[in-house]
């Protein structure tokens, strides 16, 4: 049989209904990693649902136990050919609260529900859509090949993505030798729209900063002290507004990343960012002059307010408040000095003014990225194309975050990341969804990588 025929095979198991069978098999696993109590539901995810279905594909498989007591993560081995390239792949069963109750139509979140081009149910996008395409996938290259993939392979699932994978680079490089690879090909995050297929080589950080002015408990009269009590409140807003201006751009240079290269222009050149109906459109004159919409995304960092508390706003009494907070996060591309970041505010604010000012990073995720002259990159981007017909953007990162640290860092492997969500998913919301159209073409996308793969004698 023939690359046509294994990528017919994988888009027919959508039209029989057999895929969207599975996926809500897998979706019914209400595997809330940020709840407490759910500790039976992720262990099941891995040993009931996915465990067989390696089984059927031809791996060995086990689970790995967490070294600090969470949930177990699952490693599964397929081995053909030791001249062959050899992929390691990476998907994520657990899922953020399902906040039932809170969809549309009252939809229940523990099942798939199929409106029009929507396929509602918490996970499908987040990420057990997306790992499902890629076992789909499988098998069908695998079938169309008479029982043979025509590569080695590997997978690793984990089930607390949505906690900041804790245990993540721990695990992996306690098991280094077991996840040894030529290339590291998973699934994850947003397309860069709904009809561009996409692939993105790693991942912006974040850090989350603290603000906190303190200085009294409780409030006081506004009219008996109002001018002579320093509000903190008003302290903090115009800290927040020395570092990053009322149009979203940075005002201290050290929180800035290092220059465009023009590699990266070059990449994002044909990158547009167009927002669709039913997402938010872009605002006009935000974010750092002289950059294209793309270039802010992806190759850009950006301080963010993520939240922002003093008094109550709901009953406002007149009264000067004690205290004012606020949490920041600054995303940051690879080149960003971030290990200094919280050193160089505290110091900016004390300069300013604001000694005050407690400051503290709370959480941090590292940025990482694939280098643009890697072959892999060539390869799939020429087997995408051959597929849909259309040339992948080709991003530098995700503008979000991702464990991609662990495999480019600590496994040191080429990543390539080829999502099969888009934007507007409402992915962490209520009626979090897939798109029928994009689940076709990315199953198509996937048999066409895995067969691709099969056709190369040796590792690139």
């Amino acid at each position: 049989m023939t690359r046509t025929d294994a990528i017919a095979r994988v888009r027919q198991s959508l039209h029989s209904g057999e895929f969207l069978r599975e996926l809500d098999r897998r979706v019914a696993y209400p595997t809330e990693s940020q709840s407490p109590g759910r500790d039976k539901e992720l262990r099941a995810y891995l040993e009931n649902e996915l465990q067989p279905v390696f089984t059927q594909l031809g791996f060995s498989s086990g689970l790995i136990e967490s070294p600090t007591g969470k949930a177990p993560y699952l490693l599964a081995d397929y081995r053909e050919n030791a001249s062959a390239p050899t992929v390691l792949m990476y998907g994520h069963g657990d899922v953020v609260d399902g906040m039932a109750g809170e969809w549309r139509d009252n939809l229940d979140p523990w099942h798939t529900t199929t409106v029009g081009n929507r396929v509602y149910g918490r996970g499908t996008a987040d990420n057990k859509g997306q790992h499902s395409i890629n076992l789909s996938a499988l098998a069908a290259v695998r079938a169309a090949r008479g029982g043979r993939l025509g590569f080695n392979a590997k997978f690793i699932v984990e089930m607390g993505e949505e906690i900041g994978s804790p245990d993540l680079r721990q695990v992996c490089e306690s098991h280094r030798e077991e996840l040894k690879a030529d290339l590291f090909l998973a699934s994850d995050g947003p397309r860069l729209a709904a009809d561009r297929p996409t692939i993105f080589l790693g991942c912006r950080g974040g850090i989350r900063i603290l603000l906190d002015v303190n200085l009294r408990d409780g409030g006081n009269h506004s009219g008996n002290w109002g001018g002579v009590l320093a509000n903190p409140a008003t302290i903090l807003a115009s800290a927040i507004a020395s570092l990053v201006d009322g149009h979203g751009r940075l005002l201290l240079e050290e929180l800035k990343p290092p220059r465009l290269s023009n590699q990266i222009r070059a990449a994002l050149a044909d990158v547009k960012i167009e927002p669709t109906a039913d997402e938010p459109a872009l605002s006009e004159n935000w974010g750092e002059e002289g950059l294209s919409d793309a270039e802010r995304l992806y190759a850009w960092n950006t301080l963010e307010v993520l939240a922002m508390s003093s008094g109550n706003i709901e009953k406002a009494a007149n009264a000067i408040p004690g205290r004012a907070q606020a949490m920041l996060q600054l995303r940051f591309v690879v080149g960003t000095r971030v290990e200094k970041v919280v050193d160089v505010i505290r110091a900016h604010l004390q300069a300013k003014g604001f000694p005050t000012i407690e400051v503290r990073a709370t959480q941090s995720f590292a940025a990482s990225r694939t280098d643009f002259d890697s072959p892999w990159i060539t390869w799939a981007a020429q087997s995408i194309r051959q597929t849909t017909g259309t040339a992948p953007a080709v991003l530098p990162n995700f503008g979000g975050s991702l464990p991609n640290d662990v495999f480019s860092d600590a496994l040191g492997l080429p990543t390539i990341w080829v999502p099969h969500s888009y934007p507007g998913c409402s992915q962490h919301a209520p009626n979090e969804h897939i798109l029928l159209s994009v689940t076709e073409e990315a199953l198509g996308i996937m048999a066409g990588l895995f067969w691709d793969l099969g056709e190369i004698p040796h590792p690139l």
